[in-house]
């Protein structure tokens, strides 16, 4: 007993010894994470004579964010193609998921789980080879630079995973939920909106976080099927590459409108997102 004391005493010491060091590491990769954003929230509101200075103390000024309104960079627009683009792409993505995520949970099909594995195998294609095809589907279907084709493209990449994300919280689920919905007469689907999807709403959630945030962010099919009408932020980015120079500026400012959703998302949804990939880890 006295020997197992001093080692519990031995291991608190030693502890609380490295805990100030832990204290310190995590600081310093918060600053490493949030040095970017602060730069780039304090690029996009500093006077142009000031951008490419280190000045720390400036006046602050929404000249940079009125211009990358203006052409050649049309934010607005760009912005309006990446909300359409994203918020199509989650109507689509998410019904389509949660159906297919039901099926491979609660059904049993040929091959056992092969229809799984393939659906998850088609992510570890590059990108660069599957762009192609689709870039001629859309040629002859003259769907290029249209936010329908970046919606289209969207879906080869998120709903596989979003698949599988909601299945996890399926299989955690009893079958005896739904089957007591239908012996009171409810109808499969019924009782899978019913019963079965209220309780694995924290899984559906997380996966529309995980469509958005992936949706939002998508930048190379989005620079390969668009030209003029379709750009999104990611894409627009690149106006802001000139003959002159890099305009900065304009560039923060573009990025603080790709990077606000993220903030607000973490902001406001944390708790369901932290609660959605728990609930998956443990079940």
């Amino acid at each position: 007993m006295m020997s197992q004391s001093l080692t519990v005493s031995a291991s608190s010491r030693k502890l609380r010894r490295s805990l100030p060091w832990r204290g310190i590491a995590i600081w310093v990769i918060a600053a490493l994470w949030i040095a970017p954003v602060v730069w780039i929230i304090a690029t996009a509101f500093k006077p142009r004579a000031d951008v490419y200075s280190l000045a720390v103390l400036f006046t602050p000024t929404l000249d940079s964010l009125l211009s990358a309104f203006d052409s050649p960079y049309l934010l607005g627009a760009r912005l309006l193609n990446s909300l359409l683009v994203t918020a199509g792409t989650l109507v689509m993505a998410i019904p389509v998921a949660t159906l297919a995520a039901y099926a491979f949970s609660r059904f049993r099909f040929p091959g056992g789980q092969v229809g799984p594995l393939l659906l998850l195998a088609t992510q570890f294609l590059p990108p660069v080879i599957i762009v192609i095809p689709l870039f001629v589907v859309f040629r002859h279907l003259d769907m290029l630079d249209t936010p329908w084709a970046l919606m289209i493209a969207n879906l080869s990449f998120v709903v596989p995973y979003a698949t599988w994300m909601i299945k996890a919280f399926f299989d955690a689920l009893p079958p005896d939920m739904e089957e007591a919905a239908q012996i009171d007469g409810a109808s499969r689907l019924r009782a899978m909106w019913d019963v079965v999807v209220p309780v694995a709403l924290p899984g559906i959630a997380t996966a529309s976080i995980f469509c958005f945030v992936v949706s939002w962010n998508e930048f190379f099919y989005a620079l390969v099927l668009t030209r003029e009408n379709a750009v999104t932020l990611p894409v627009a980015l690149m106006s802001a590459r000139t003959e002159q120079g890099d305009a900065w500026d304009i560039m923060a400012s573009m990025g603080l409108f790709i990077i606000a959703p993220m903030l607000l998302i973490s902001r406001f949804v944390q708790r369901y997102f932290v609660r959605g990939l728990v609930t998956g880890a443990i079940r």
